[in-house]
C-alpha cells in the first residue's frame, strides 16, 4: 500500500501582532482545490498552528516550554524561548509548504514543512535549536542535516 501525501502550499506574508509573530496566509491548495487559510503562528520550537490545524515538524525535537516536560520524560536540553524565536525567524523567510504524513497521538498533523525550499526541521537541527530523532523521520529525509 502506498502512502498518499497531501501537500498544501501556502503563500504567506509576515505580520507582527502584539509582540507575537504570526503569518497571514492568503490561500493554500490541497487536492487541486484552493481554500482560504487563516494565520500561522509558532507554538514552540517544533510545532506551528495554521488556523485550527496544529502541525508538528517531523524528525526533530526541540526544548519544551517551561512546565511542559512531563515527569519521567527525557526532554531536549536548551532554551525553549530561543528555539521558538528561531522557528519564528525561519517562518518569515517566504512561502510555506506543508507535506502531511498523518497525525500523532495528540491529534497534531505530522509534516515536513519548508519555507522557500528550506526544510524547517533541518534548519532547526542545523542551528542547534533542536535535535534529530531518527525514529520520527518517517521518510528518512533529515539524516543529513
Amino acid at each position: 500500500m502506498t502512502r498518499r501525501l497531501i501537500i498544501a502550499e501556502f503563500t504567506a506574508i509576515a505580520a507582527l501582532l502584539g509582540g507575537s509573530a504570526a503569518w497571514t496566509a492568503l490561500s493554500f491548495a490541497q487536492g487541486g482545490q484552493s481554500h482560504a487559510a487563516s494565520g500561522c503562528t509558532v507554538t514552540d520550537g517544533d510545532t506551528i498552528r495554521c488556523g485550527d490545524e496544529r502541525i508538528r515538524l517531523i524528525g526533530m525535537d526541540a526544548p519544551e516550554m517551561p512546565g511542559h516536560c512531563r515527569p519521567g520524560r527525557d526532554c531536549v536540553p536548551g532554551d525553549p524561548v530561543a528555539s521558538s524565536d528561531a522557528l519564528v525567524r525561519l517562518l518569515h523567510a517566504g512561502s510555506l509548504r506543508i507535506e502531511r504524513h498523518g497525525q500523532d497521538r495528540y491529534g497534531r498533523t505530522l509534516a515536513y514543512v519548508s519555507v522557500q525550499g528550506r526544510d524547517l526541521s533541518c534548519a532547526m537541527i542545523g542551528s542547534g535549536h533542536a535535535i534529530y530523532v531518527e525514529r520520527w523521520d518517517v521518510a528518512h529525509r533529515l539524516g543529513g542535516c
